[in-house]
């Protein structure tokens, strides 16, 4: 019976999940022909094709995606449990990777962290902007930042922000040419700047909300973004109407450089959740990212 070295299934594992030989080398500290050489041994040890190269990616046969699927979930719950090792010193140590979007991340989770990572230098985070509503676990994220209402059911998850309310706006240069929506179906006649969405490649509806009345409007424009400050920037030049949360553009408004559009039509959702896979729990620096989040 062949028993691979654990260190060529790391490996494996690293380049599959990759997709890149290059950023798996990166990954794992070593050069990207050892890593070759190591994936190469495997499939010789085993007898069979693992991965499919070509000159643009790299993908797992069906029997090496049989290997990942079974092996792949195993290898992270030993690199949890070593972690969990490592904290008995009461100690936080490694990277706690947080997927978030822009604005979340500004707004509930950088500001939260500073005095964390002052007190313990040796944790670390990885902060990502993420609009993709990512799987955390499939892409190996300790903790993902939705509103309530997009956490996945099987997750942990915490509050960390009030309920979120999203709005129009437009700067009164752009609304001084032409008139203002009164409905949500005039939209379709204005400069819509629209969020990309990279995991359903599409563009992200404007929901609107009017007591019992919700409506999905998709709306056309100029501009396409997948960062809103990009979205809040091009509204303040008078670009088009923009679609954002109400905490973020409140204060322009106040300074008369963007106007409310379709105010009764803004809706409420549940607020920002930080939150986490089970398998996860026991890490104590996940543990400390999430109290400071909750400001405890």
């Amino acid at each position: 019976m062949v028993v691979p070295d654990l260190n060529r299934l790391v490996a494996l594992l690293t380049v599959a999940r990759e997709r890149n030989f290059t950023r798996a080398a990166a990954l794992l500290g070593v050069s990207q022909s050892s890593l070759s050489r190591t994936v190469t041994g495997l499939e010789k040890e085993l007898g069979m094709l693992l991965l499919i190269r070509t000159t643009r990616s790299v993908s797992a046969t069906e029997a090496g995606q049989r290997l990942l699927d079974s092996v792949g979930p195993k290898l992270d719950d030993i690199a949890a449990e070593l972690m969990a090792v490592t904290e008995l010193r009461e100690k936080p140590v490694g990277t706690v990777r947080i997927s978030a979007t822009d604005y979340a991340a500004n707004q509930y989770v950088w500001p939260k962290l500073q005095d964390l990572l002052r007190n313990h230098p040796d944790l670390h985070v990885e902060l990502i902007n993420d609009y993709g509503l990512s799987n955390i676990v499939a892409e190996r994220y300790d903790v993902g930042i939705r509103l309530g209402d997009q956490v996945e059911k099987d997750m942990i998850a915490v509050r960390i922000g009030p309920d979120e309310t999203l709005s129009i706006v437009g700067a009164p240069s752009y609304l001084r040419n032409r008139p203002a929506p009164e409905k949500p179906n005039d939209l379709k006649l204005h400069n819509c700047i629209n969020l990309r969405l990279p995991t359903k490649q599409t563009l992200m509806a404007w929901e609107l909300k009017k007591g019992r009345k919700s409506i999905e409007m998709r709306v056309d424009g100029q501009l396409v973004f997948n960062n809103a400050y990009q979205m809040l920037d091009a509204a303040l030049r008078g670009f088009g109407l923009a679609y954002l949360p109400k905490a973020l553009v409140e204060s322009e408004v106040r300074a008369g450089r963007l106007c409310w559009v379709l105010e009764d039509w803004h809706p409420t959702f549940t607020g920002h959740h930080a939150f986490y896979a089970t398998r996860r729990q026991s890490s104590l620096a996940v543990r400390l990212v999430i109290a400071a989040l909750r400001g405890q």
